[in-house]
């Protein structure tokens, strides 16, 4: 059967992609090596790992804050089965949506491994071992991202002891030491789930910061924030083995600047060291589709060097982020169906789900700095929002970053509660290229969080309210 569009894996971006061009009258399939729809986002990555995160928050807050408002409930006990059932509904309740949008646009589902065999030709292999052979127009790769490890390091993973994301979502019991490698989102956000569940967490980082990518300022408060929540850090270190032991697993590391080696034992070892374009399969070698370094190379519209093939998501430059994926899946379809997709790569927000959460969009002050642009800060406290006293949410702050001469807001960074839903006003903001003036002058609702996000723009002119 011939198409207008086949897209090749069904996480946020590829499954978008698929709605907005059957949107707009492409007749679509789509090819996915699971068993079940959404990629990892869904169904091992970020809709799993926000269940269990609001989980282990609802279970520290009934054990630890509950008495602070005056509700006594005695010390929670913990049903991981529950626990782990809840995760588990919420991401059938999610896949099982994405089908239903698939049969609600009229989008056929190829369930198989999918191989580019020639430009306009990809062959599927299911689970049986039998291929069949579809042919479309376009071609769309949104085959996202897999499990990374540290240079150098044998790792290997029975996602028990020694594991992955995949794992540290699906742990049979909560371990009594927990070592994970690397201080980036997955690491810390994970670290958060099974740290209030009682595991005593050591994070390593190569680096001598924490969240790399992100401001600097945000990355040390949320350091500082974590280290009284219990993490413990060894920073600037570099890890050279991870191995499995006879009743749990051990990792070395030795500093970065040389020294001494130092090993660590723990019932699991959570390896969170990012994660890589995954192109396993798709015959993209044979059929001439440059590579560089391991992602897929494309041009402004999202085009391959091979005509009527193209690429989106984490398997080309950029963030490796869903919310990216998707604005590339709905702005290549625009562009095959003959409009003009596009993706503003300045606003793209990212977001840390730990408690309290962080935010980010735009320019970082080390950015700013580095470029060579002179700008102004406006910060304030979640300390001062009224809201925020009365919820017992003060740690944090919000701080906003604009052009020295025009006041166009150039970033926005947020450590709080809800900082992944305060951020999205500056992504407005930022959007219409507005200024912290814009934004200052915006009647804001009070009492509410986001006043915080008003106080820190009306900051960059020095004339906050409230402190």
């Amino acid at each position: 059967m011939a198409y207008d569009l086949i897209v090749i894996g069904t996480g946020p971006g590829g499954y978008v992609c698929a709605i907005r061009a059957a949107q707009l009258g492409l007749k679509v399939a789509v090819v996915e090596k699971r068993k079940t729809l959404g990629g990892t986002c869904l169904n091992i990555g970020c809709i799993p790992s926000k269940a269990v995160l609001h989980a282990s928050e609802m279970f520290e807050q009934a054990g630890h804050d509950f008495p602070a408002f005056g509700v006594v409930v005695g010390k929670p006990k913990l049903d991981m089965a529950a626990f782990m059932k809840h995760k588990d509904d919420t991401v059938a309740s999610n896949v099982n949506g994405v089908a239903y949008l698939m049969k609600k646009n009229k989008i056929d589902t190829v369930f198989g491994t999918g191989t580019i065999t020639a430009p306009g030709k990809v062959d599927v292999t299911g689970e049986d071992g039998k291929t069949q052979s579809l042919e479309a127009k376009n071609i769309v790769i949104a085959t996202g991202s897999d499990v990374a490890t540290p240079p150098g390091v044998k790792v290997e993973f029975d996602e028990k002891t020694i594991v992955s994301s995949t794992g540290g979502l699906s742990l049979a019991k909560v371990p009594g030491k927990m070592i994970i490698v690397g201080a980036g989102v997955i690491g810390l956000e994970l670290g958060s789930v099974w740290r209030r569940l009682g595991t005593e967490v050591t994070v390593v980082e190569f680096l001598d910061r924490i969240l790399p990518g992100m401001d600097g300022e945000v990355a040390k408060q949320a350091q500082r924030l974590l280290e009284r929540q219990g993490f413990a850090f060894k920073l600037s270190s570099k890890v050279t083995a991870v191995e499995k032991g006879k009743s749990g697993a051990s990792v070395t590391f030795e500093p970065v600047a040389g020294g001494e080696a130092t090993k660590l034992d723990a019932d699991v070892v959570l390896v969170a060291t990012g994660r890589r374009p995954y192109t396993d399969g798709l015959g993209l070698e044979k059929v001439g589709v440059a590579l560089e370094r391991g992602r897929v190379v494309i041009d402004n519209n999202f085009r391959t060097n091979v005509a009527g093939i193209y690429a989106i998501g984490d398997v080309v430059r950029g963030p490796m982020l869903a919310h990216k994926a998707e604005d590339e899946g709905m702005a290549t379809a625009e562009i095959i169906a003959g409009q003009h997709g596009h993706v503003n790569y300045d606003v793209i927000p990212g977001v840390v789900y730990t408690t309290p959460e962080i935010a980010g969009i735009g320019k970082t002050e080390e950015e700013l700095k580095a470029a060579g642009v002179a700008y102004n800060v406006g910060k304030f406290p979640m300390s001062a929002n009224g809201r925020a006293r009365a919820m017992r949410a003060t740690d944090g702050f919000v701080k906003i970053l604009a052009d020295a001469k025009t006041d166009r807001v150039l970033g926005a960074h947020i450590v709080g509660f809800a900082a992944g839903e305060l951020i999205a006003e500056c992504a407005v903001l930022m959007e219409f290229s507005g200024s912290s003036e814009d934004l200052a002058r915006t009647c804001h609702a009070h009492p509410t969080i986001s006043e915080s996000v008003k106080e820190a723009a009306l900051g960059v002119e020095k004339r906050s309210i409230h402190i």
